[in-house]
């Protein structure tokens, strides 16, 4: 389902282009997670004009469509609360890192939005230091170490041979813990 938000403020529904999402049906989905989370239209009080009233980054996990679908899926289940990223990914500076209270919409693997998280807690440590809890925060697999470890490496190797680097064990990582807003844990 894909939305438009008309000049009058409202939102309504509007064919899709391809299937691909777009910006409006990120909109529409960020007017309603708010709503319900009672974040409320806050442009009165702050007095900022519609535009200023945009929706958080909007991200998906992994690096395809099935990992994904399969990482959100674990999100609306309540079992994954945390995730990783390498920090060479904010290194740039065109994304900025994770920050504690930041809002993030997740898409699913087809760039639908379906997932409204909040950041909890960000610290950056290396690869071999990431512990056990973290490891079952993510929710993966067996959510053991090992097998965290072992995901988590060929990802971060795939990531990093993509920008003509190679993956040891103390590359830094971003560790993020989040909580979902909406929709509420099934």
């Amino acid at each position: 389902m894909f939305y438009e938000e008309g000049d009058d403020g409202w939102v309504s529904e509007v064919e899709s282009v391809d299937g691909v999402s777009d910006g409006g049906e990120i909109v529409a989905f960020w007017e309603l997670a708010r709503k319900s989370v009672g974040l409320g239209r806050l442009l009165g009080i702050a007095g900022l004009s519609s535009a200023d009233d945009v929706a958080p980054p909007a991200w998906a996990f992994g690096d395809s469509p099935r990992l994904a679908d399969e990482l959100l899926a674990l999100v609306l289940a309540g079992t994954k609360t945390a995730t990783s990223s390498g920090a060479w990914e904010y290194e740039s500076g065109d994304e900025m890192g994770p920050q504690e209270g930041d809002l993030s919409i997740i898409l699913d693997g087809r760039g639908h939005p379906r997932a409204l998280v909040r950041t909890t807690e960000v610290q950056t440590l290396p690869f071999a230091e990431v512990d056990a809890e973290f490891a079952r925060l993510e929710g993966e697999d067996d959510r053991s170490l090992q097998m965290w470890r072992a995901g988590h490496e060929a990802y971060f190797r795939r990531s990093l041979a993509a920008r003509g680097a190679v993956f040891d064990t103390t590359v830094p990582l971003v560790l993020e813990r989040f909580e979902l807003r909406y929709p509420r844990p099934r």
